[in-house]
Parts: structure tokens; C-alpha cells; sequence
């Protein structure tokens, strides 16, 4: 049982500089949405959050919170930034970037992705959301996803197709970002059970995407496309359109190179300029909370491309940028700050839930 009662990775440690940022060239397209203007930041929802990483909405708008490094879960009201706490997940073994990391919501259930003392897996927990609840008992979904200090990835999400998602990290044993027989460096497709789910592009096996170093962001367009955000090492951090059974080429390739059975992204960085963790859709573009390079990143797209260049907002203003979150209306999102997570700077009031206006 839980008692009543985060931060994750900041960029890859040690890197060297990188050549200057590259995205590829946008696609030419008439029927590109028009972009939004700036998002403006129109409040602080919740202050002194402790390490949060995962952000989840609940029906009725509510949100839930964890917390990296306490282990926590906390409702947040989205109208008053009341915080409640829903109590302390067990088995949760926090250390370097892992912990109690990614949320997700679907039929009364909370999912969660975290660290044990053996494995990063996935449980879910029974949750009513009446006053008073407190989250039930954590079941396992799915285990046996390597753990490391860094490189856990833990970005979890449902997609349009019912389907659980998840994002791994290859812990830093680069090999297994290649093992098809590994569940790190992937991104993973599954039932809300945690079986292989109907049309994954290997038969019986959970892996949807290989080829990963260490995917942190999920987000689905309106055609149901899967957008991933994922860290590189050296050189370019990624933004890619994800498609089943693809090779994303890590540790062969880092960003566009352009060779055959791998695939590019779609956008590209310099590792200073992003370390991209969460991102949304929203108002005709993917938004990506940058961490090491604190800002949020507007990709504007025309279906499948590109259709312009990616934008940067909020540049050092509120420091490491850790979750962005879309409202089911598309006009707001939320943004998650990450300056508690032992690579920051913390000030007033961190870590914080903006509220920003997109329409």
C-alpha cells in the first residue's frame, strides 16, 4: 500500500562541443497550418515541486505530478494549484537518472514508469480520483527493461490506438540500443495489460523502434502519427517521426547521416542548444521542453514534414524545462520546470507548473 504523502536527467555530463544547430530542409506544402504566435506564459499553476518529471492529465483537467527522487505522486488543481499529495509509490529505488519518472492515465488506472533495485519497468495503480483517494497498490505491467545511472529513459504515453507506449534508454551500454532482444534503447508498444500489442512490427515482442540512445519525449499528432524526442551524445540531439520496426541508428549513426537502414530525424540539434525531454502537440507543432538548453522548442509541421524553421521561446528564463503537456482543447500547455534535479540552479519557488497560452 502507498503512504500518504523528481528530477531527472539534465543532459548527458561531459559532452564536448558540437558543430552549430542543423534541421533538414522543410518540405514545401500549401496546406501547412498557420503557426501560432509566441506562447505566452500566462501563470504559475503549482511552486516548490521536488524533482518533477512526470506530468499526466486527469478527466476533468486535474493533473498528476511525480516526483523523480521523493517517489511521489501529487494532484495539482488546474484552476487553484491546490496540491495534494496521493501518497508514495513503493519499490521505487531513485539514483542518478532514474527513479519514479513517467505518468500516464486511462480507465481509473495510474501508470507509471520507475527504477527498482533490479530493473526500470512499468505498474500501474488503482486510482478513483474522488476527495480522499489515495492511489492503490502498484501492479506490474511490464519488467526486465535495463536500468543504469543514466540512459533510463522513462517517458510513457496511450496513444490514439489504445495502446501503452514507452521510451528506454540504452543505460549507456550502447550494444543494446541494436539488440531487437533487449527492451532498452527502444521505444515500446504494448496492451494496457503489457502484452505485445496486435501489429507491433516483431511478432511477440513489445519493441515498436530500435536503435535509440535515450528517448524522453511521446507525442502524437492528428493523424496519429508518433513523434519521439530523444538525447544525443556528442553532437546532435533528435526529434523523430517514429514508424514501426524503423532502425533509428544509435550507436551507428547520431542525427542525419543519410545511410541506408537507418532513419533520419526529422530536426536536429546541438546538444548545448536542447538535451530535449518532453514534448506535446499543439496548434500545428511540436512543442519540446529543453533541458541543458533551457527553452522550449516550436517545430512547426505539415503533416509527415517539416514546414518551417523550429523556433526557440523562454530561453534561460525559468531554467531546465523537463515535461510540456498539451490540454485536450490544444490552446494551453503545461510546462514542468527541472532546476531540483542535482543539475540545476534552483531559485524562489522551483521547481514550477507554468500555464502557457498557445491560440
Amino acid at each position: 500500500m502507498l503512504a500518504a504523502g523528481c528530477s531527472g536527467s539534465g543532459g548527458d555530463a561531459g559532452r564536448t562541443a558540437a558543430p552549430p544547430s542543423s534541421v533538414a530542409p522543410p518540405a514545401a506544402s500549401s496546406s501547412a497550418p498557420a503557426a501560432p504566435g509566441a506562447p505566452r506564459v500566462a501563470g504559475v499553476l503549482a511552486e516548490g515541486l521536488r524533482s518533477p518529471w512526470g506530468l499526466a492529465e486527469l478527466p476533468g483537467g486535474d493533473l498528476l505530478v511525480s516526483s523523480r527522487d521523493e517517489r511521489t505522486v501529487t494532484r495539482v488543481d488546474a484552476r487553484t494549484g491546490r496540491k495534494t499529495p496521493l501518497g508514495v509509490v513503493p519499490g521505487v529505488v531513485p539514483g542518478g537518472e532514474g527513479g519514479l519518472l513517467g505518468l500516464a492515465v486511462r480507465d481509473g488506472w495510474v501508470y507509471a514508469y520507475l527504477t527498482s533495485a533490479t530493473d526500470n519497468r512499468i505498474v500501474r495503480m488503482r486510482y478513483g480520483g474522488g476527495p480522499g483517494d489515495r492511489l492503490g497498490a502498484p501492479e506490474p505491467v511490464l519488467t526486465g527493461i535495463p536500468k543504469g545511472v543514466i540512459h533510463n529513459g522513462g517517458r510513457i504515453g496511450f496513444g490514439p490506438d489504445g495502446m501503452l507506449y514507452a521510451g528506454t534508454g540504452e543505460t549507456g551500454r550502447t550494444g543494446l540500443a541494436q539488440d531487437r532482444g533487449s527492451l532498452g534503447g527502444k521505444i515500446l508498444r504494448m496492451t494496457p495489460e503489457g502484452r505485445p500489442a496486435p501489429g507491433n512490427p516483431f511478432p511477440g515482442s513489445v519493441v515498436y523502434s530500435y536503435g535509440h540512445r535515450n528517448v524522453q519525449g511521446l507525442a502524437w499528432d492528428p493523424a496519429g502519427r508518433l513523434w519521439a524526442s530523444e538525447f544525443g551524445q556528442d553532437t546532435w540531439d533528435e526529434l523523430n517521426l517514429v514508424e514501426p520496426g524503423r532502425n533509428y541508428g544509435w550507436p551507428v549513426v547520431e542525427g542525419r547521416a543519410g545511410r541506408a537502414g537507418y532513419t533520419d530525424p526529422v530536426a536536429q540539434w546541438r546538444t548545448a542548444d536542447a538535451s530535449p525531454s518532453g514534448i506535446a502537440y499543439a496548434r500545428g507543432a511540436v512543442w519540446m521542453a529543453g533541458l541543458r538548453g533551457e527553452r522550449l522548442w516550436r517545430i512547426p509541421l505539415s503533416g509527415a514534414e517539416r514546414s518551417g524553421e523550429p523556433e526557440a521561446f523562454l530561453t534561460g528564463e525559468y531554467g531546465r524545462l523537463r515535461t510540456v503537456l498539451a490540454t485536450a482543447g490544444g490552446t494551453r500547455l503545461w510546462l514542468v520546470t527541472s532546476e531540483t534535479d542535482t543539475r540545476g540552479t534552483p531559485g524562489p519557488g522551483d521547481d514550477k507548473i507554468l500555464r502557457l497560452e498557445v491560440g
